[in-house]
Formats: C-alpha cells, sequence, structure tokens
C-alpha cells in the first residue's frame, strides 16, 4: 500500500509549512487526487491518521477533492472526459493519449495555528 508512504510525504510538507509559518497545531490537510493518479482515496483516509499520530497534526482532518480524467484531442480540439490514459475522442473518434487533467496529488491547503 504505497497510500501510506504518500500520506507520509504530505504529512511531511505539511509540518514543514507549519513550522515555517510558526504554527503549533495543524488542523487541516486538503488533497487534490486525479482519477488517473494511481492513489486511492480510501486508503489515504486510512493512513491519515496512523501518520499523523505523535505530531501537531494529530487529531487533523483530511479533505479529498477528487479530480476527474480529461483528454485532449489534438485533431478536433476538444477537451473529454475520460478513463484512462490512452482514450477515444467522444466527437470525432481519434485516438489520444494526451492528458489535461487527472493525474494531480498535490497537497493543495494546510490550515493552521
Amino acid at each position: 500500500m504505497h497510500e501510506v508512504s504518500l500520506m507520509q510525504e504530505a504529512v511531511r510538507l505539511a509540518l514543514e509549512s507549519a513550522q515555517a509559518a510558526g504554527a503549533q497545531h495543524i488542523h487541516r490537510l486538503a488533497l487534490r487526487v486525479g482519477a488517473l493518479s494511481g492513489a486511492v482515496p480510501d486508503a489515504l483516509r486510512f493512513a491519515f491518521p496512523l501518520v499523523c499520530a505523535g505530531t501537531i497534526a494529530q487529531g487533523a482532518t483530511l479533505d479529498i477533492e477528487s479530480v476527474p480524467a480529461a483528454g485532449w484531442c489534438g485533431y478536433c480540439q476538444a477537451e473529454y472526459r475520460c478513463e484512462d490514459y490512452l482514450s477515444e475522442c467522444p466527437r470525432c473518434r481519434q485516438i489520444s493519449a494526451e492528458l489535461r487533467r487527472g493525474t494531480e496529488l498535490e497537497l493543495a491547503a494546510v490550515e493552521v495555528s
């Protein structure tokens, strides 16, 4: 389950941010997780309290924004929702491997005090 290491890194970044701000407590972390990122949101939620235990993030909440995948068709210049890295444009039926969104795995916000 690589989500534990992903969450460890997110919390490490949040702790660095909190320390730089002189904060004493982390209240909330917000992540953006793309549909094709390879990360499983439920596994991230499971790992979160384990990784936060014993830190200033203990007891914090975790918000996860799911980002749907969007492909781009260079032939007809259209963006469309897709389910995989290689997809067919619904307008012209051309195959495209260009993604506009959906691979994100970002620490979007950290609330501290």
